[in-house]
């Protein structure tokens, strides 16, 4: 067959970037990773980041940095990614909070969910509500009482969450449809200064990821849980009753999960090397006891195309809430 100029331009190019991209993989990372971190230092996410950033330096060969950027449920450390070159120096620890739910929520967030890619997940968190130290309830039925009559005496029951349109939020609008009771949302820029504020009594309910920094202020008294989100009862919170458990707040049932993402446009040799450095990590004993141990679950490392149908599916799924429950950006 007879090479024409054109194919003889296209097999250059091919072949071109076939060594551009060995070339990419092979030198990967040739210089210091950013880990980006979507809240303020001393939240969970930021106990995640500094827990897993010395075990990934040591498999990516390079050093890997935390950086803190609260602010907008998220968006704007996601946005600072997006706007980075998409060569893998950035990595966004996220979740569906982040890049799912906050562009829903925010007209401000121009980015989609299906700009970033996920490359691995790190956790599967356990929540559950916590309440300011005097408040009176100690469950999911004593807790609607009080916000019963709160709402009664024209002071709607208060809660937190780490910004407009955050799962947090979204969870204290669904508990409101579901009692059919007024409540009033403060948002905060993280998960640390909102409980801070629960410490200080300025708020009356937080809905959270927890670890054992959370169990500690509990048994310090210097807040209280009113209950876990999940079916059962948590180990580390051993006390804590499910909130299924309750008549009022029955399949109130609520985990989320974390992971790692990079702008979508990063290229494939990349994209594979992070991969490879970040499930060492997930496999790492150390790395994973020390999560297990703030009561996550450590999922075991999935495959690129698995994780693409999980994020996917976890689009269409909180979507669909957004949808049911008439968010609309603001």
């Amino acid at each position: 067959m007879k090479t024409t100029p054109f194919l003889k331009r296209l097999l250059t190019a091919l072949l071109a970037g076939l060594t551009l991209a060995s070339a990419q993989a092979q030198s990967f990372p040739a210089k210091p990773v950013t880990l980006m971190v979507p809240y303020p230092a001393g939240g969970l996410s930021d106990v995640i980041a500094r827990t897993i950033n010395t075990s990934l330096a040591k498999h990516l060969g390079q050093p890997v940095m935390v950086e803190n950027l609260g602010g907008a449920s998220g968006g704007i450390a996601a946005q600072k990614v997006l706007s980075a070159p998409a060569d893998g120096y950035y990595i966004f620890q996220g979740s569906p909070n982040e890049l799912i739910l906050a562009p829903l929520s925010n007209a401000a967030i121009k980015y989609k969910s299906e700009d970033f890619r996920l490359v691995q997940m790190i956790s599967i968190n356990p929540m559950a509500m916590f309440g300011r130290k005097d408040l009176p309830a100690n469950n999911g039925d004593e807790l609607i009482d009080y916000a019963r009559k709160a709402a009664a005496e024209g002071k709607p029951l208060t809660y937190a969450s780490v910004g407009p349109g955050s799962m947090y939020h979204l969870l204290g609008e669904h508990m409101s449809k579901l009692t059919g009771l007024p409540m009033t949302h403060v948002p905060y820029k993280g998960g640390a200064p909102a409980q801070q504020d629960l410490m200080g009594g300025l708020v009356d309910i937080f809905i959270s990821p927890f670890g054992k920094g959370q169990v500690a202020l509990v048994d310090d008294g210097k807040i209280k849980v009113v209950g876990v989100l999940s079916a059962e009862r948590q180990e580390l919170l051993k006390k804590a009753p499910s909130l299924n458990d309750s008549k009022a707040l029955k399949g109130f049932v609520f985990d989320t999960w974390s992971g790692y993402f990079v702008h979508k446009d990063t290229p494939e040799p990349i994209v594979q090397a992070l991969h490879k450095a970040l499930s060492e990590v997930a496999n790492d004993p150390a790395i994973r006891g020390s999560l297990e141990a703030q009561a996550m679950v450590v999922p075991r490392p999935q495959a690129l195309p698995a994780l693409t149908k999980v994020y996917s599916d976890n689009t269409a799924r909180y979507r669909g809430i957004a949808k049911a429950m008439n968010l609309q950006p603001q």
